[in-house]
C-alpha cells in the first residue's frame, strides 16, 4: 500500500514567513506607539505639575503681600514699598518664598522673568526687612529657567485690570494681581491658565 506523500511546498513555507513576519512588524510598531505615547503624556503632565506648583508659589507669595511703609534707599523719606509692571513685581510679602531659619515678619520680594545674562527665565530675589534698599539689594533664591512666560496685572478701584501698578499715583496697593505663567520642560511647551490673587490684608500703606 502506498500513502500520498504530503507537505508544505518552498512557496508555502516563504508564504507563512512572510505572514508571521509582517504580523510581529506590526505587532512592534503599535507597542513603539503606545510606549511613545505613554512617554508624550508623562511628560506633558510633568510639564503641567511644574508649572502649577510655580504658579502656586507665587499666589501664596502674592496673596500674603502687605502695604509697608519704609525708605528704598539712603534717604529717609519713606515710602510704600510696591512696584509692578507687566514682567516684573517688587512687594512686601509676610509669607516669603523661602523661609529663613529665623521667623521674620515682613519679607521684601522681587520676581520678575529674566532675559539676559546667567540668569534666565524666573528670577526671585528677597532680603529680610528692615533693610536698606530692599529691592536692589535682594539676593537671588530662586531661578527657573524651564519658564519663559511671566506676565502681571493689577486690578484698581474701578475694576479694571491694569499692565502697570505705580504706587506713587495710586497711593496703595491694588486689590487683586493676576498672574500668567508659561515655560517649557522636556521639549515641552505648557501654559497654565491666570489666576487672580486678591490681596487677603489692607492694601493702604501702614
Amino acid at each position: 500500500m502506498r500513502r500520498d506523500q504530503r507537505g508544505f511546498t518552498l512557496l508555502e513555507i516563504l508564504l507563512a514567513l512572510a505572514i508571521v513576519g509582517a504580523l510581529v512588524v506590526i505587532a512592534f510598531s503599535t507597542v513603539r506607539i503606545a510606549v511613545a505615547s505613554w512617554r508624550q503624556g508623562e511628560d506633558r503632565a510633568e510639564a503641567y505639575q511644574h508649572l502649577r506648583g510655580v504658579a502656586l508659589t507665587l499666589a501664596r507669595t502674592v496673596g500674603g503681600a502687605y502695604p509697608y511703609n519704609a525708605p528704598r534707599g539712603d534717604t529717609p523719606a519713606a515710602s510704600l514699598l510696591f512696584g509692578g509692571s507687566a514682567s516684573s513685581l517688587e512687594f512686601v510679602t509676610q509669607t516669603a518664598p523661602f523661609p529663613g531659619s529665623v521667623p521674620i515678619a515682613f519679607t521684601a520680594v522681587v520676581i520678575e522673568l529674566g532675559t539676559t545674562g546667567e540668569q534666565r527665565g524666573l528670577v526671585i530675589r528677597q532680603r529680610l526687612l528692615p533693610n536698606r534698599n530692599p529691592f536692589t539689594d535682594a539676593v537671588v533664591v530662586f531661578n527657573d529657567p524651564t519658564l519663559t512666560e511671566l506676565a502681571f496685572s493689577y486690578l484698581d478701584d474701578s475694576g479694571a485690570w491694569q499692565d502697570t501698578w505705580d504706587v506713587e499715583t495710586q497711593k496703595r496697593l491694588p486689590k487683586a494681581i493676576r498672574i500668567a505663567v508659561g515655560g517649557t520642560l522636556n521639549g515641552r511647551a505648557q501654559a497654565l491658565l491666570p489666576l487672580t490673587v486678591p490681596l487677603r490684608v489692607g492694601t493702604e500703606a501702614q
